[in-house]
């Protein structure tokens, strides 16, 4: 099964006269609040799950093709809270072609609320659709987004958008869209067991006040194994920060649970001992995992796509203060791609805000021999199973960012390179570079310049038969560091490929003071 079968699809706004909104307001005297989503989470969980009917669209929405949906456009000027001068906008993904199983949407106030229901006339449908068939009054919507005034004052830009299961992304000023997060992961990688998608059933957009700076989301989950309640409060920004409060409500006991799920690709980098026949230098939204726990130490696995098999990496973590997969080369030089835009494409740095116990990051790579979908993971898994009808609740802070160091680790990976000689076929070269590190670190306590120590260790069963030989730190220009050495057999005239797989940790020192973050790597010498 695809790791992501319901990537967002970004549609072009139609451009049209204005004509006033193309729905009644039929507002209703309730209180909308977590609470009450969450209660009616609690008892869809206590009940038999029900599939939504993925047949009941119209077949001419059903037989859309991906050209013929992208050609639906939605109109400017039926955009929900256009009227009133207010920060956020909001629009609305049509149903059909992959999406299905729509949504409601209902648009909220402190005191008072309505459904937002759906109507042709939200829609410029292009010349690609051609005829159109019956259109049912309850269909829903495959999706909502938000737009502000992200990136110019009085340009209304997309901000964050929530398309297809329990998918959504955001962007930071400037920003292009790559990484995805979703609500949960189910059974993601487990063994024997398909990985289930839930969908977010129902949203709820608080209408924003003037002068407002976030924008406020509720939403009702629904799945297989599991029904969740969730609110988003959105603050655009250069750095985009979305709080999500998460409460969920297990149906029955699953082999793996996902909290603050993401999954973006990697192709191909500077670390890759695969290559591609591809003009690009680098192909990829995301180049590594960052880890902070607790502790202070920051862990930085960078991701790869060289074995052709599918890859699991488990990090235990007593606390964790933070992880993410980021982009940290933001070089166009890297990408030379002027229309994809790597270098704008966002990492998502996720920061716990209530306690979450001990447990374990997974990361998942899949191989890929293209860049058509997402094939990394990246998720935390709690130490305690889940249990049917426990209450699981999980606060967290997301930063759409384009930093390169969201974990303020200081001294940071800024690249790995790895290459095998043709005259030296039994030691293999490897290059870890650093950049970040504050200049009154590299001083000795006379106040001296030193040049740091590198730590290189070898751990897991392959170090009994692996030596590491010609360590060597280097200045590198850009203040950047690099720690180089060779992995070769530990016994005399052996074979490099009788060694098996390495993991391997490097990280940078200065007598007793550790400067940078900590390398971890498989390598399959």
């Amino acid at each position: 099964m695809p790791l992501h079968p319901y990537r967002p699809i970004a549609l072009a706004l139609g451009v049209v006269a204005a004509s006033g909104f193309a729905r009644a307001q039929t507002w209703l005297r309730e209180d909308v609040d977590f609470q009450k989503i969450e209660a009616r989470a609690k008892e869809l969980a206590s009940q038999p799950y029900q599939a939504p009917d993925r047949e009941a669209l119209p077949g001419w929405m059903k037989a859309l093709s991906y050209d013929q949906y992208r050609d639906i456009r939605f109109r400017e000027d039926q955009a929900l809270w256009l009227q009133g001068n207010l920060p956020f906008r909001a629009m609305f993904f049509h149903p059909g072609y992959l999406f299905r199983e729509s949504v409601q949407v209902r648009e909220f106030t402190s005191t008072h609320s309505q459904e937002v229901r759906f109507t042709p006339g939200f829609y410029d449908y292009g010349s690609l659709v051609g005829e159109k068939g019956e259109f049912p009054p309850n269909a829903g919507f495959a999706g909502v987004r938000l737009l502000s005034q992200l990136n110019q004052q009085g340009k209304f830009d997309e901000l964050a958008v929530f398309q297809g299961a329990s998918y959504w992304r955001a962007l930071g000023k400037g920003q292009r869209y790559g990484i995805s997060a979703r609500g949960v992961a189910i059974d993601t990688g487990a063994e024997g067991s398909a990985e289930e998608f839930p969908s977010f059933r129902e949203f709820w957009l608080r209408k924003p006040d003037q002068g407002d700076q976030a924008a406020q989301v509720l939403a009702l989950l629904d799945g297989p194994s599991v029904a969740g309640a969730y609110a988003f409060v959105v603050q655009p920004g250069d750095d985009t920060v979305m709080t999500v409060k998460a409460v969920l409500f297990p149906r029955k006991e699953v082999k793996t649970f996902g909290v603050a799920p993401m999954s973006s690709m990697f192709w191909f980098g500077e670390n890759s001992r695969r290559r591609f026949d591809d003009f690009r230098p680098e192909v990829h939204d995301s180049d590594g995992l960052a880890i902070k726990q607790g502790s202070g130490e920051s862990i930085w696995r960078p991701l790869s796509n060289d074995t052709g098999r599918l890859e699991k990496n488990y990090f235990a973590v007593e606390k964790l203060s933070g992880f993410g997969l980021l982009q940290r080369d933001r070089r166009f030089a890297a990408y030379e791609d002027g229309e994809a835009a790597y270098d704008q494409r966002p990492s998502l740095w996720i920061e716990p805000v209530n306690d979450w116990g001990p447990g374990k990051v997974f990361l998942m790579e899949i191989p890929t021999a293209n860049e058509l979908s997402d094939n990394v993971v990246a998720m935390w898994e709690p130490g305690q199973k889940a249990q049917p009808g426990q209450r699981m609740e999980f606060v967290y802070r997301q930063h759409w960012t384009t930093s390169e160091d969201p974990a303020k680790a200081g001294g940071h990976v800024v690249a790995t390179r790895t290459g095998l000689h043709d005259w030296q076929p039994e030691q293999r070269t490897i290059a870890v570079e650093f950049s970040g590190i504050a200049p009154e670190r590299l001083k000795d306590k006379d106040g001296k310049d030193v040049v740091p120590t590198a730590v290189v260790e070898l751990v897991g069963d392959g170090k009994e038969r692996a030596k590491v030989q010609g360590l060597a730190v280097q200045s590198l220009p850009g203040d950047r560091w690099r720690a180089g050495f060779q992995i070769a057999p530990l016994k005399e005239g052996a074979k490099l490929s009788d060694v098996g797989p390495l993991d391997i940790r490097v990280s940078l020192k200065v007598g007793d003071d550790f400067l940078t973050e900590t390398w971890v790597n498989r390598i399959i010498p």
